[in-house]
């Protein structure tokens, strides 16, 4: 018990502070790098029961899955009518450039499997554009190594978030904006409850029963962004107190695995990923010119529509310039769940047709 409550304590400490830098999921990231130093150090909570296999989980598997389902539950919720129909007519021009991009992903991902530390599977999801979050808490369920994909996603969202304000004040000079998000009220939240209890009630034996791999995340996932597109959700907001504790945890389910040789091994990784990682934010960016042509909406708009990740970045630089907040912001909504729902099967398969020389 000891243990658990350091790990409590040094990951809610970790969080205010990454909070207050406006890191996106800082509870899932402070979660990550406080399990992950404390394993290291042999400070961290041990299993339970005995076990032969080292990746075998240490967080209960009732609370990780009630995990991934508030984390899809709150993804479901920011698919309102309202934010999808900024695409108005350019919907499918979007969806082309959001399967493209997935495209993307997925080779950069095979390229990045051949490496001799990473397996193809973990490789693509690794770099799969959009939805840290919820890829970092699907990923051991689809058989890949979840430490792996958690460094290398946050190493994306962490340059897209640097870049996106660089590349909108020198290339397109706009100016910096800021995003005030406001607290939804105690009644959204109660509302939220019940329709988390719902989705995860109903989403879950629906997703085992059409055999969904990380069901907890994706059934609910699904069925509250139904309940937002028609109406049933209403204001319906799920606690920010309950979001964090699920980032939270599933931050220590990817962090209380790692070991010094499995560091070791992430560090080799890092200079492959990261210029694979570059990769991708150029063929975004060239996709964002392509759909600039197609739609006739503004370059700006249509890079910051098409940059892989940092969605809080992509706002602020929208709201700053003036630009087609709704455009950008629905485009970005359809890539994530792109993303979630059609990226994991999409690395999977590619990872059975994989292969190859190591590297």
């Amino acid at each position: 018990m000891r243990r658990w409550t350091l790990l409590a304590v040094l990951t809610a400490a970790a969080t205010l502070i990454l909070d207050i830098f406006d890191v996106d999921a800082a509870a899932l990231f402070a979660g990550l790098v406080v399990a992950g130093l404390l394993a290291i150090a042999g400070r961290a909570p041990r299993r339970r029961t005995s076990t032969d296999d080292p990746d075998a989980p240490i967080v209960p598997r009732w609370a990780f899955v009630s995990s991934q389902g508030v984390l899809g539950v709150y993804i479901g919720t920011v698919v309102d009518p309202e934010t999808v129909s900024g695409l108005g007519s350019s919907w499918f021009p979007v969806l082309v450039i959001g399967i493209a991009t997935l495209a993307i992903s997925i080779v950069c991902g095979g390229l990045l499997g051949l490496h001799r530390d990473v397996d193809p599977l973990t490789g693509s999801l690794a770099l799969v554009a959009g939805g840290a979050s919820g890829l970092v808490a699907l990923t051991r369920e689809f058989g890949g190594d979840e430490r792996m994909v958690a460094v290398i996603q946050y190493l994306r969202v962490a340059l897209v978030t640097v870049t996106i304000p660089l590349v909108a004040s020198l290339v397109f000079g706009a100016g910096e904006g800021t995003v005030e998000i406001l607290p939804a009220s105690w009644a959204d939240q109660a509302w939220g409850l019940l329709l988390l209890g719902v989705c995860l009630g109903v989403g879950i034996p629906v997703g085992r029963l059409l055999h969904l791999p990380a069901a907890g995340l994706l059934g609910p996932l699904a069925f509250s962004a139904a309940a937002e597109l028609t109406g049933i959700a209403g204001d319906a907001a799920v606690s920010p107190i309950l979001l964090t504790v699920a980032y939270a945890l599933i931050g220590w389910q990817a962090g209380l695995g790692f070991t010094m040789e499995r560091l070791r091994e992430i560090g080799r990784v890092l200079p492959y990923a990261l210029v694979l990682i570059l990769a991708i934010g150029v063929g975004c960016a060239l996709l964002g010119v392509a759909l600039s042509a197609w739609t006739g909406e503004s370059m700006f708009d249509c890079y910051l529509a098409t940059t892989p990740g940092g969605i809080y970045a992509v706002l602020a630089a929208a709201t700053g310039a003036g630009g087609n907040v709704a455009f950008v912001v629905a485009a970005q909504i359809l890539r994530v769940l792109l993303m979630l729902f059609v990226a994991p099967f999409a690395a999977r398969a590619a990872s059975r047709r994989g292969g190859g020389r190591r590297i």
